[in-house]
């Protein structure tokens, strides 16, 4: 059973709180939170926007959002009702002067000491104006703490000028760089596989392993998204930031202790490793795609552009053979794979090892071992392993998985998901799954390279079918190196 402890008592400060992301992730987030006991009951929760409510419509807006994005958890109404109790609702236009910021002075007035935390679920061109005005209004306390939500700009000038403007107000301890695929289980327990395994650790490295894959898959378009996404694409989307973090914490060395800085000092170690792509190899080291007009799950959905309404060449798909220059993991690659539109929702780690040296079974006799971990949709780790078939009649053998189902393992009990934990790491002030800000740095410096190596080179993404894995070149750049995608049905 997992033991909820309540964090201390703060306010939240949610910018952007009639957004999209707030209604569907951070207000729900924060309801199971307080419905486990963990929100103490002198906390606030005030959501600021520029819609002319007020806190009773905010109020019925956060519950009608739970209604529709978790039809499933059949909460007591009178739950709701006190949780909501906590919420209010302050319009400010982040891009005012702080002469008009009176609304959200006034909700904040009589903190009792809560710790006070600003969430900007905005668009990053108001991160800094509104860190500004926190600071002209006196509501940056020294204590208080800020979440910035990604992507943090869009190429690594825009990224430093926007933690420059921030980080004037908010010195590093207090910035909280959010990343919700650091905040999910399986993520978490590949630390735990890792370094609290002697059975996993010795083996962990270029000595057994072949290859790693990083698969993003979604099967959703661009949903709404498309002034932003046309913008950014798949790699400033989900590669820089989301993917980035994994293959990190699956490259990292053993930190010396579980202290946030002595995580993110090894992650950042990795990124600094990552060999360049440029305009020589990035023809045979990247595929970009765009899907057009296929079928998903039976149902016909329409090509980027047609979602879009114009032409683009913006890719929805990016798959990338990533190496790391350093003693453990030269000459192993690192494929990484990201795309909308896809034949599966699904994000996967899958840790391919080293066939065996002689094979005294016959050739083809089962498989190479395969460690695949899987945060989503059901998270969970397998280990394919070669066994002999039971029956008679001769050796016979066959690869199968050890399973561990969290659902299974673990069932009959409703653990909290990613914001909801790294909410409350925040609360409690704890850096260690947020990203530090030369991590951001270097992720976005191997980004730009590659960037430009596409600028360069004029590469043009290929098309694939809405319900396919990517293009046909991504399958031939693993092929060239004699591997496949792992593509479980």
């Amino acid at each position: 059973m997992a033991e909820f402890i309540p964090v201390p008592p703060f306010d939240l400060v949610v910018f952007g709180a009639t957004g999209d992301l707030s209604l569907r992730k951070l207000f729900p987030s924060l309801l199971h939170r307080f419905l486990d006991g963990q929100i103490p009951a002198q906390s606030r929760i005030i959501g600021v926007a520029r819609s002319e409510i007020d806190t009773a419509a905010f109020r019925q807006m956060v519950h009608e959002a739970h209604l529709k994005f978790a039809p499933k958890d059949h909460i007591d109404e009178a739950k709701c009702t006190e949780f909501l109790k906590h919420v209010e609702y302050a319009r400010v236009d982040a891009t005012a002067p702080a002469s008009e910021w009176g609304a959200l002075k006034d909700a904040l007035a009589d903190g009792n000491g809560n710790v006070r935390i600003f969430y900007l679920s905005t668009a990053p061109s108001l991160f800094v104006t509104i860190a500004q005005r926190l600071a002209e209004t006196s509501l940056a306390t020294p204590t208080s703490r800020i979440v910035l939500e990604k992507p943090i700009g869009r190429d690594l000038a825009s990224s430093r000028a926007i933690n420059d403007g921030v980080g004037a107000v908010f010195d590093e301890r207090r910035t909280f760089r959010i990343d919700h695929y650091l905040g999910k289980e399986t993520v978490q327990n590949l630390l735990v596989l890792r370094f609290a395994n002697m059975l996993i650790e010795p083996i962990w490295s270029r000595a057994t392993i072949d290859h790693v894959q990083i698969t993003v898959a979604e099967e959703i378009g661009v949903e709404g998204r498309g002034d932003y996404y046309d913008k950014s694409g798949a790699l400033r989307d989900m590669v820089q930031n989301h993917i980035l973090q994994l293959l990190c914490l699956v490259a990292l060395e053993p930190p010396n202790t579980m202290n946030a800085d002595a995580i993110r000092t090894e992650k950042l170690k990795v990124l600094s490793a990552l060999r360049r792509i440029d305009a020589q190899n990035v023809g045979a080291k990247t595929v970009r795609g765009q899907y057009k007009a296929g079928l998903i799950k039976g149902k016909a959905v329409p090509a980027y552009v047609e979602d879009l309404g114009k032409p683009s060449k913006t890719e929805t798909f990016v798959a990338i053979k990533a190496e790391i220059d350093n003693w453990r993991w030269a000459g192993v690659p690192f494929y990484l794979r990201t795309g909308k539109r896809m034949g599966a929702r699904r994000s996967e780690i899958v840790v391919q090892f080293k066939d065996t040296p002689v094979p005294i079974f016959g050739a083809g006799a089962g498989e190479p071992n395969k460690l695949v971990m899987r945060l989503q949709p059901d998270e969970g780790v397998r280990l394919w392993l070669n066994m002999k078939e039971p029956g008679p009649g001769g050796l016979r053998v066959k690869t199968a998985p050890l399973d561990l189902s969290f659902a299974e393992e673990f069932g009959g009990v409703r653990y909290p998901d990613a914001y909801e934990r790294l909410l409350m790491d925040v609360v409690r002030g704890n850096l260690s799954l947020f990203m530090r800000r030369d991590e951001v740095d270097a992720a976005w410096d191997w980004a730009d390279d590659l960037l430009a190596a596409w600028e360069e080179t004029g590469q043009a993404p290929k098309l694939y079918t809405a319900g396919e894995n990517g293009p046909d070149q991504s399958t031939v750049m693993l092929g060239n190196d004699g591997r496949a995608w792992w593509d479980p049905e």
